[in-house]
């Protein structure tokens, strides 16, 4: 990509970047410059590393630079003297036929791939095929208990394909007693979808796509799900889920559920107490050609090692990985993901200089991971929670950074998860010291908190935590800094403008680097684990661990 492609998208893209006054103030709160991190974006975005796929030269390169910064830093190899944690994966290369055909109904409907719907497997086999499966509408395909919502209740898929609604019945329910309001829980997520379809035996599950409460508009879905996708490898190949994933615009499943009868709000339709899953009296067919090939990935695992309780840890991690080249959009078709997740890694890494040059050092290790996989489903970070290198029980805290503020500095931070454990406590005193406000998910219905790897920590009982800048811009205030991040999330997020320039703002970025590193270095010299507060999903997971020590 040409550097000055980004200066001709418009405006918006103009002002992301724009070349703020850089603050003195990240300063106070720890070592780590605006200009460190900016010089490692500048190699991790280039072309050359062709947007950091797995699998690609990209890998090969981008785990090289990270390995070798560590090295530089004076960072110990993390897992038994190699900087490498080998992730076996395999790529599936998923073809849709061209159309997926429904029959019944009130009449006969055909819809277009990519225009209409994406389809894909996790299963390794050469075709996959539905025909005249019996589609039900389930609802948001929710099954939990805490929340006392079963949309499976009474319900037999087995040979069927479910369609559900994307996010939990919470979203703009304008009624915090459905599930938690407006914030949304790991129910809502596509994941989860997928996963509780297979529990129940379908044989294939789509998820209708509205962009406000998925947070991510159709073009996102399409870059996301078409060509070949990553899965960590299965020892039944993946015959647990099922045949076919998917996802469908809004303008086809309104056809789809008109056909059946169903019209209006279907989000209040499907959030009624007295909701039943719906035969929608239709069927579907639709096929999958299927390529695949098994391969390794790789994490980036360093280690400071702790001077009085070396195997007690503190965990910072970020992924490493973006999209590759894809589906060329004004001319580009590398996506270089500067923000998500350059960004991250740069901070990380500039996080590691700065333990290893203080003139205390940490009691405890500090461990820096870098993950692969993260756009493909949270896989790195996956393998590691499954494959620790070092005890989860004796893992102190994640803190994790993915796709830092790119606008400038912010008088506010916001702590995703924000009530979930006591790790956001630590980082609260050190905003209070700063004068910064501390704010909960600036999206709360996108679902952040399990949407990046500190969640897969979280699952096994982590206290894990992932911060980024608010909206508010101490040089151009809050609406401006909103304007920015939501014109990001529309224009740029999983875009090949989502790139490097010399004149970005990194001065965001080094102000959540340095109040990371110094909540990590408060935590390194503590004997005491912080915990999840009463509440929290993943509190009885963490329960479990510590009765393991």
């Amino acid at each position: 990509m040409k550097i000055s492609y980004l200066f001709l998208a418009g405006s918006i893209v103009t002002s992301l970047f724009s070349a703020c006054t850089q603050h003195e103030d990240s300063a106070k709160l720890g070592p780590i410059s605006p200009d460190e991190i900016k010089s490692h974006i500048a190699v991790l975005a280039d072309d050359s590393l062709q947007g950091r796929r797995p699998f690609t030269i990209g890998e090969t390169k981008t785990v090289n630079y990270i390995s070798s910064e560590l090295k530089k830093a004076g960072v110990e190899p993390g897992n038994n003297g190699s900087y490498i944690q080998k992730v076996p994966m395999v790529e599936v290369t998923s073809t849709p036929s061209e159309n997926m055909e429904i029959t019944g109904g009130k009449e006969k409907l055909t819809f277009k791939a990519v225009e209409d719907f994406v389809a894909f497997t996790r299963r390794e086999q050469d075709t996959i095929q539905l025909k005249n499966s019996p589609l039900v509408f389930a609802g948001f395909g929710i099954v939990a208990p805490e929340f006392n919502w079963n949309d499976y209740k009474d319900l037999d898929v087995k040979g069927k394909t479910v369609v559900v609604l994307i996010s939990d019945p919470g979203f703009d329910a304008k009624d915090k007693m459905y599930f938690r309001g407006d914030t949304m829980t790991y129910y809502g997520r596509w994941m989860y979808k997928y996963e509780e379809a297979a529990r129940q035996g379908a044989a294939g599950v789509i998820i209708i796509h509205q962009t406000e409460p998925a947070s991510y508009g159709w073009s996102v879905i399409t870059n996301s799900n078409t060509g070949a996708r990553l899965y960590l490898q299965a020892a039944d190949k993946h015959k647990s889920r099922c045949k076919l994933e998917g996802w469908m615009t809004e303008k086809a499943a309104t056809k789809l559920l008109t056909n059946a009868g169903i019209t209006g709000d279907i989000r209040a339709y499907a959030r009624k107490k007295d909701f039943k899953a719906v035969p929608l009296n239709q069927t579907i067919t639709v096929g999958l050609s299927n390529k695949y090939k098994y391969s390794t990935s790789q994490n980036v695992i360093g280690i400071i090692k702790g001077s009085k309780r070396p195997d007690e840890a503190i965990v910072y991690s970020a992924h490493w990985d973006h999209f590759g080249i894809g589906p060329k959009i004004n001319g580009d078709s590398i996506y270089n993901g500067a923000v998500d997740n350059a960004s991250g890694v740069a901070a990380m890494l500039s996080i590691a200089k700065a333990f290893q040059k203080a003139k205390e050092k940490p009691e405890r290790s500090i461990v820096f991971l870098a993950v692969t996989g993260e756009e493909q489903g949270l896989l790195g970070s996956e393998y590691y929670a499954l494959n620790p290198i070092y005890p989860l029980n004796k893992t102190v805290a994640n803190l994790n950074m993915d796709a830092l503020g790119f606008y400038g500095e912010t008088k506010d931070i916001s702590i995703k998860g924000k009530g979930q454990n006591e790790v956001e406590d630590y980082i609260i005193n050190v905003l209070k010291e700063n004068k910064l406000e501390a704010v909960g998910d600036t999206r709360p219905s996108a679902g952040s908190y399990y949407r990046s790897d500190h969640f897969n920590f979280a699952k096994v009982g982590v206290p894990a935590i992932d911060i980024v800048n608010g909206f508010n811009s101490k040089e151009h205030g809050a609406k401006w800094g909103q304007e920015q991040r939501l014109g990001y999330n529309e224009k740029h997020y999983h875009q090949p403008s989502d790139a490097y320039s010399p004149q970005m703002n990194t001065a965001g970025f080094a102000q959540i680097a340095n109040i990371l590193y110094t909540v990590g270095y408060k935590l390194s010299n503590e004997t005491t684990f912080p915990q999840w507060k009463n509440g929290s999903e993943f509190k009885a997971a963490r329960d479990r661990s510590v009765r393991s020590l």
